[in-house]
């Protein structure tokens, strides 16, 4: 029984989106519109997750949007005490979807951005998208959202991450996230593609920090480091368990959004089980919690309390068994794995294989 509660749940309303980014973070198995959570289901996880302790929300799919719902689950967020924040390509966000999304009670919303090069952007997004996003974050600044600018790093992309930091300013973000792309799922099929440099990553990082110091006051900036270039993993979402909850489209409630491709775990359903039952008993959420699981070297190691043996799903795509060390650790042998990695993108492929909803994914 764990001694702690989630404080975040991020409820993906549906993996339906306009945009087919070859580094989305949602499974290879996309969940179709007619296995998608009813507006009621919804409204009593929102509930129940507050109950539990929840305060923040992330209203996010796909592309959230295309929930016709959105508004009346937004309205239901805030009557029950949620902090929510929209999760968003910005393509959809018209006007008076703004203004009824700014009635309902949503705080704070969230954009990507692909590049600060135009036709970059719209080659990694799949479609024309750049315009729209523009247009976007001119109405979520007007109507006085929180704003942030969400941006996924790579090869394609990292060369322009200071002028990319720049336009977030110049879009009045108050806030922009740098987060460097995860290789589970989409982006583990697109690496060789998408891995940058060891060069690029350490000319963004020193970029970064100076644009940190130079926007301190006017806009926070969070840089989330390349796992593979690190000497240890990262303490993934405080450890397996501890205070994250994500909902897919169809009700399954996992620890991570990318622990669907944990094909050993079985993960319940908001439509079978409340949610505190869930978090509580569920044989998924108590897989990871904890040190026993764990392996050596981890299981002696006085870093098992500072990452928790990092990313379980990393783990899990690069060695097929969940309960070894992540392979980004170089105290491990398995570190090999990445390190063959490293080596192979200085032959990057050119390709993308980008997700759609049904048919065989495209390469461009």
């Amino acid at each position: 029984m764990p001694d702690n509660l989630p404080t975040t749940l991020l409820a993906e309303l549906t993996h339906r989106c306009p945009l087919h980014c070859p580094y989305c973070s949602n499974p290879l198995e996309l969940i179709r519109g007619n296995a998608e959570l009813a507006t009621e289901d919804w409204k009593r996880v929102f509930s129940e997750a507050r109950a539990l302790g929840v305060l923040q929300l992330g209203l996010s799919g796909g592309e959230p949007l295309l929930r016709k719902d959105l508004e009346d689950l937004a309205d239901h967020a805030r009557s029950v005490g949620l902090y929510s924040t929209l999760v968003t390509s910005g393509l959809g966000l018209t006007r008076p979807r703004a203004e009824r999304l700014k009635e309902a009670g949503l705080e704070h919303i969230q954009i990507s951005i692909q590049d600060s090069d135009a036709e970059v952007a719209e080659r990694i997004a799949g479609v024309r998208s750049v315009k729209h996003k523009q247009a976007a974050a001119a109405l979520v600044r007007e109507l006085g959202f929180a704003f942030t600018v969400n941006v996924v790093l790579h090869r394609a992309n990292l060369d322009r991450v200071g002028e990319i930091i720049d336009m977030a300013a110049d879009l009045g973000a108050d806030r922009i996230e740098l987060a460097n792309t995860q290789y589970y799922g989409w982006g583990l099929k697109n690496r060789a593609a998408l891995q940058p440099t060891r060069e690029q990553v350490e000319r963004s990082r020193e970029i970064a920090e100076q644009a940190i110091q130079r926007y301190r006051g006017r806009m926070q900036i969070l840089y989330v480091l390349p796992d593979y270039y690190e000497p240890f993993p990262k303490a993934c979402y405080g450890g397996w368990g501890k205070l994250y909850l994500v909902i897919a489209p169809n009700g399954s409630v996992l620890p991570c959004h990318g622990a669907t491709q944990i094909t050993s775990l079985s993960f319940d359903n908001v439509r079978e089980h409340s949610l505190e039952w869930i978090w509580r008993e569920s044989d998924a959420f108590q897989a990871f919690r904890g040190d026993g699981w764990m392996k050596e070297p981890c299981r002696s190691c006085p870093r098992k309390a500072v990452d928790f043996g990092g990313c379980r799903c990393q783990a899990f795509a690069l060695t097929g068994d969940a309960a070894n060390t992540d392979p980004v650790c170089t105290l491990t042998p398995l570190r090999r794995i990445i390190d063959q990695a490293v080596l192979e993108s200085a032959e990057p492929e050119t390709e993308y294989e980008y997700r759609y909803v049904g048919g065989e994914p495209a390469r461009v």
